[in-house]
């Protein structure tokens, strides 16, 4: 089977250097590229977060600085989740891979440009990059085989009542992105939440006994203890890593057509995404929004991808 081609375009933050390993080890995948965002913490420290994890797993993958601002709001990071760094829990030895010289944007206009529209956009931070990336260059939105993409929810979110994370992160971006008219799959907090990890599954990916399997632990240990503390939850779902379990086997996923928008008004549901999960609006589905997902399959999978370092 030929690799699935994909730029992975996060803002590491424990679930995205989950779905990045993962993303680095599978050979269904071809990681072309990572693009990194502000989101779950500043830029610098979320480039600083992926070249750390790359560094420490081995992945030559080339990383590429993007957006450090929201189109509109005001930033605001999840340090609540992801502690001061963005990244805490795990330590790293001294940094010495670079980020490359060349933007981020830049990077996905030119790649996406010379393609033969065979490329998946994997955004598991804000859709900053994304959005800015389509208003600079409308022409790579047919380049698009797919936008696989982490956030939003169609019941209530996990950042206010009514919004989940990245979206809210930046509502404007994901409004411009979801009305692109690129194939769209949402990977959102219905679905994402059911990837709870437990104690058990830590232990498990611990006994892996490699560099990766140890990570996974310290990431997660650290999750669990803030998710606990942020949300009274017993354990702290993987959520960018069901992105990269979609494309490497979507049959372990249900999803459902519907048409979803975002809402960009100011008021208490700024930032939700609107899913017309019962089509009331009669409007033509522009995303497949995620419902549930074989939690059983999806950490085999992730045990898969761990023992591959």
């Amino acid at each position: 089977m030929t690799p699935r081609k994909i730029i992975l375009d996060c803002d590491p933050g424990h679930d995205d250097a989950i779905a990045l390993l993962m993303a680095a080890a599978h050979p269904a995948i071809e990681l072309l590229g990572v693009t990194i965002v502000a989101g779950n913490q500043t830029l610098e420290k979320t480039v600083r977060n992926g070249l750390n994890v790359a560094q420490l797993l081995g992945i030559s993958t080339k990383f590429y600085a993007g957006m450090p601002q929201p189109l509109v709001r005001q930033q605001v990071v999840a340090g609540n989740v992801h502690g001061e760094t963005g990244l805490d829990g795990p330590t790293f030895d001294p940094l010495q891979r670079q980020v490359e010289s060349k933007n981020a944007i830049q990077f996905i206009i030119e790649t996406l440009m010379a393609s033969d529209g065979d490329i998946t956009l994997v955004p598991t931070g804000p859709l900053t990059n994304i959005a800015v990336a389509m208003r600079l260059e409308p022409r790579i939105i047919p380049k698009v085989k797919e936008i696989v993409l982490m956030g939003g929810a169609y019941g209530t979110g996990n950042f206010t009542p009514s919004a989940e994370f990245n979206i809210f992160a930046d509502p404007e971006a994901a409004y411009d992105v979801f009305k692109s008219g690129a194939p769209i799959t949402m990977m959102g907090l219905d679905l994402t939440n059911q990837t709870i990890c437990t104690e058990d599954i830590i232990k498990r990916m611990a006994a892996v006994g490699n560099v990766a399997g140890t990570l996974f632990s310290d990431l997660m240990s650290f999750t669990l203890k803030t998710q606990f503390e942020a949300f009274g939850l017993k354990a702290g779902p993987v959520h960018d890593a069901t992105t990269i379990g979609y494309l490497i086997n979507p049959k372990m996923f249900q999803v459902k057509p519907m048409y979803v928008t975002v809402d960009i008004n100011r008021g208490p549901s700024y930032g939700r995404t609107v899913c017309d999960e019962h089509h009331v609006l009669e409007h033509q589905p522009n995303a497949n929004v995620g419902i549930s997902i074989d939690t059983n399959r999806f950490w085999d999978l992730v045990e898969f991808c761990l023992r591959k370092y």
